[in-house]
């Protein structure tokens, strides 16, 4: 059995329309409260490496400097406490108005590794006060209604395919944002508007210089990191499964 780096990117779409998400500092804290080492090490033999980016490692552009996120329940909980969800009842956050912190996350029902994803990910997010409730659909209402028309109340975990050096013009520009008024085309689906991002979007898809393409890819990765419009989680592994004798 032989383990292949893919280019299958496992993440968590953000509803950034969402009031407690737009906040970059929940979207980060909800970063640092899960251990993504340990899922990947205790799910998947280490054999799916953790995501810090939509740009895999195998890419020349990837940008290896790009900030990243550790582990850190205490940093989650102080970053929580400065967004102003920082009063403990029953062991979820309120605002000072009284205002829970629950969310909602969403997957294909039946596909049983996401379910589990989803168990763990809710339960990291129990024990710094973020109540997460579990609402699936059939893959083909998910994709087809309730992310392409950006129905998805905060969370949505799916997983893109690309390509070496895939310029993210439908994921990541703003004119990609699905809505009623362009036919609901673009995936842009947590409605993430950077003005930098579009023209570096713009930019890299016209630049042939080598080095300079690669300063703007970096750029990109770093806006895409700092701002988080989706949790990254992990790359998949191709499975190759060989006849011993075969050589």
């Amino acid at each position: 059995i032989v383990y292949k780096p893919g280019l299958i990117y496992e993440h968590v779409d953000l509803m950034l329309d969402n009031s407690a998400l737009a906040d970059v500092r929940v979207r980060k804290a909800l970063l640092h409260a899960i251990d993504r080492e340990a899922i990947s090490e205790r799910l998947f033999a280490g054999k799916q490496p953790v995501a810090h980016n939509f740009v895999h490692p195998l890419d020349w552009i990837h940008a290896a400097d790009a900030p990243k996120y550790a582990f850190d329940p205490k940093r989650a909980k102080a970053l929580l406490d400065e967004a102003g969800w920082s009063i403990l009842k029953g062991g979820i956050r309120h605002d000072a108005k009284g205002k829970r912190l629950s969310l909602e996350i969403m997957t294909t029902a039946g596909n049983r590794v996401r379910e589990l994803v989803e168990q763990v990910l809710q339960n990291y997010w129990k024990r710094v006060g973020v109540e997460v409730r579990v609402r699936n659909e059939p893959a083909r209402v998910l994709f087809g209604e309730t992310i392409a028309k950006r129905k998805f109340k905060a969370m949505a975990m799916y997983a893109w395919l690309s390509s070496p050096e895939s310029v993210p013009r439908t994921t990541l520009h703003s004119e990609s944002i699905p809505s009623d008024k362009n036919g609901w085309s673009g995936q842009n689906n947590p409605g993430f508007r950077n003005p930098e991002m579009d023209q570096l979007i713009d930019a890299v898809e016209i630049e042939l210089d080598r080095e300079k393409r690669l300063g703007l890819w970096r750029r990109i990765q770093e806006i895409y990191a700092e701002q988080l419009p989706v949790l990254p989680l992990y790359y998949r592994a191709n499975v190759f499964v060989l006849p011993k004798w075969l050589k």
